[in-house]
């Protein structure tokens, strides 16, 4: 398999000016590799550095320490080819939903008439086929968030980085986004990193959970899942669903004392 995602010995420390007494180690020691098309959840205490890690992999801030490769290239700072999906949905309030989509390649310059195509297809994928003359503010949270994950699959990005994209939406609306989710990634075949607090949505979606432990930040276990894809929520009953959500659970609740 190719290897889309290798990080080493990867430490990143937080400076406070004049005060290196007051410095924060946010993670120390993180080794990881994530293979082509795999989608991996990452789990932890609040604090551990979750999504300090996921900006790292996004090239938003730089290491202290260690080596981030995407696809064997050095990741020097921010690319297309490293899609990010907020928690909260970042769309332009005054453009439409298809100005949003469209609005990251049309600045680079991309042939207008195949991007139109594309996200006209795009649109269709996440369920927003409809709504591509909406405007953000009369779309629902659930839809908002499909328009964001559409803005990020227009570019062709080879790793999604997802950080908590979920978190505030109702639990109905949050288990249609997890098969939606699902279906994207078997339509497009991306890398997907996914930060999450809710071992369930971990367990459901990935093929490996990265279990983190409390700051700084280090990987503790990484749980394969023990599931073919497609998935449906019947998983959830299953003995051996149970066994590895008490398990990371147990770990977490550790952690957190």
């Amino acid at each position: 398999m190719t290897t889309a995602l290798e990080i080493r010995g990867l430490k990143k420390v937080f400076e406070a000016a004049r005060q290196p007494e007051r410095n924060i180690v946010a993670l120390e020691g993180v080794d990881l590799s994530v293979q082509a098309r795999e989608i991996v959840c990452i789990v932890g205490p609040s604090g551990c550095g979750k999504s300090t890690l996921l900006d790292l992999i996004a090239g938003f801030t730089q290491p202290t320490l260690g080596s981030l490769d995407v696809y064997g290239k050095h990741v020097g700072g921010p690319s297309p080819d490293r899609g990010v999906v907020f928690q909260a949905p970042v769309l332009f309030p005054w453009l439409s939903v298809k100005g949003n989509v469209m609005l990251g390649p049309k600045s680079a310059g991309v042939d207008l008439t195949a991007l139109a195509e594309k996200t006209g297809h795009v649109l269709q994928s996440v369920g927003l086929g409809d709504f591509g003359d909406h405007y953000p503010y009369q779309l629902s949270g659930g839809m908002r968030q499909r328009a964001q994950i559409a803005r990020v699959l227009v570019a062709s990005p080879s790793i999604m980085l997802m950080d908590e994209p979920f978190g505030a939406l109702d639990a109905q609306t949050r288990m249609s986004m997890h098969e939606l989710l699902l279906s994207v990634w078997s339509e497009y075949k991306p890398t997907i990193i996914f930060i999450t607090h809710d071992v369930e949505e971990a367990i459901f979606l990935a093929d490996r959970v990265v279990v983190m432990e409390a700051r700084p930040g280090r990987i503790g276990k990484i749980h394969n899942v023990p599931f073919e894809r497609p998935r449906t929520y019947d998983i959830m009953s299953d003995a051996r669903f149970i066994a590895l959500r008490k398990d990371i659970i147990e770990m977490l609740r550790q952690e957190g004392h």
